[in-house]
């Protein structure tokens, strides 16, 4: 499965064509991409009118809510690696064995990866 930090989301909107490429391949194969709604507030930021293109891309990608579960999930994940970023551990957290996460922000995402022992892939958008 892919997962979308908001670097995919902003490649989306700037049109570049792999990230495209790559939400075209995923919906082909019947696995829409994920997120969750903290990703979703880092980069709306007003009308499907002034980002017709995110909009567009959101259709298509399964989004999930900042649920209890999840946030105590990424606390746990906050406390084992002593960073701050719940948005960017409750994504990771979303990740199971052989998921791919797109992002813009490689480092701590990848960071946030190893301490889950997971076989998670983190690419850049």
């Amino acid at each position: 499965m892919i997962i979308l930090d908001a670097g995919a989301f902003v490649a989306l909107e700037r049109n570049e064509r792999p990230m495209w490429v790559r939400l075209k391949a995923a919906l082909l194969a019947g696995e829409p991409p994920i997120t969750h709604g903290g990703v979703v507030g880092q980069v709306w930021r007003g009308g499907s009118g002034k980002q017709a293109r995110l909009a567009q891309a959101l259709q298509s990608v399964d989004v999930n809510p900042l649920t209890d579960e999840l946030g105590r999930r990424a606390g746990v994940l906050l406390a084992e690696t002593g960073t701050s970023d719940v948005v960017d551990t409750a994504l990771v957290s979303l990740a199971h064995h052989s998921d791919q996460i797109v992002t813009g922000d490689h480092g701590d995402i990848a960071t946030l990866v190893a301490v889950t022992n997971r076989r998670v892939d983190v690419v850049t958008s």
